[in-house]
């Protein structure tokens, strides 16, 4: 809103501003409130779960509401992004909620949902975009009918959402791959010369995101939980449609994709196909790796975000 009434002259300051305050409001919101919320009861499956037991989380009700009020103060705004950042509080509120239950939420439940908002989102955007998509590694476009458009978007989002989710398991992994993915689409955008006003969102929530890792790095001090992390999945299918390239969704989410996805996959053929597939494989692949293979929780961090950040930079020049 502050973009909108400041003179041009003086607006490029505005990103550097918004992006110091949304790293110190952060870090100071997390110091001083951490204590009020909810604690972690530990995952029983998962690998080293019960560690997690008694950690306050839930911390992504701090950094996305500063992301939604330092992007709604300093950074340029119309209907469109407006919209974005009540659905983001929607998709991070929904994840608090379970966060802060007594007794996690259905499966089904949170997938109705997720479902909700993606519908949402696909309608927000299919009312101010245009629906050409545009393959940047094969340099080709095409116009894409609207429902088969707003099909895809739904199923992009939700997946998005559901398999950040999956991958928040390991202190610090689910933050710094979102960072390594936000960064992938800020730099593509740049290069390819589109969402100049949806980009600085990017950068604000890179920055938050930077100062909640601050008291996640290994061993953490608190969790991001749903409610973070579904709202960051929300966010990363945002950027996917500004792009208007679709495939550039399966790159640079691919970390996500095949951490988060694979497990996805895995449940749903067994559950509502009894198939059973990658019998060997524990899912999430965290899990694997440091059950099976041996990765202790700071390699994993650094192997799978030093994966994703080789994908974007590749992605990038062949864009």
């Amino acid at each position: 809103m502050l973009y909108n009434f400041i003179p041009e002259a003086t607006q490029s300051y505005q990103l550097p501003v918004a992006m110091a305050f949304s790293f110190a409001l952060t870090f100071l919101l997390l110091h001083f409130l951490s204590k009020y919320l909810p604690r972690d009861g530990g995952r029983a499956f998962a690998v080293d779960g019960e560690k997690s037991a008694g950690k306050p989380r839930g911390a992504g009700i701090v950094f996305i509401s500063v992301f939604t009020v330092v992007s709604a103060i300093f950074a340029p705004m119309d209907l469109e992004h407006g919209f974005y950042l009540i659905l983001i509080m929607v998709a991070m509120m929904t994840g608090f909620l379970d966060d802060a239950a007594k007794s996690p939420w259905g499966e089904y439940l949170k997938g109705a949902l997720d479902l909700a908002v993606a519908i949402l989102t696909t309608f927000v955007f299919l009312a101010n975009n245009t629906t050409q998509i545009t393959f940047a590694v094969f340099n080709t476009s095409f116009t894409m009918p609207k429902v088969l458009f707003g099909i895809l978007s739904v199923i992009v989002i939700w997946v998005s959402i559901n398999v950040t989710n999956c991958s928040d398991g390991v202190d610090g992994l689910s933050g710094s791959v979102s960072i390594a993915t936000l960064m992938g689409f800020f730099v593509i955008m740049q290069k390819i010369g589109i969402s100049e006003e949806f980009s600085p969102l990017i950068l604000i929530l890179i920055t938050g995101v930077s100062a909640y890792l601050w008291f996640n790095a290994t061993p953490s001090r608190l969790m991001m939980g749903d409610a973070g992390s579904r709202a960051i999945g929300l966010f990363i299918a945002i950027c996917a449609l500004k792009t208007r390239d679709p495939f550039l969704f399966l790159q640079l989410a691919l970390v996500f994709l095949l951490d988060g996805g694979l497990g996805l996959i895995k449940v749903f053929l067994l559950r509502f196909l009894k198939i059973h597939i990658l019998k060997n494989v524990r899912t999430p692949l965290h899990d694997h790796v440091r059950k099976v293979w041996g990765w202790s929780n700071t390699q994993c961090v650094y192997r799978f975000t030093i994966i994703q950040l080789v994908i974007c930079a590749t992605v990038y020049f062949l864009v």
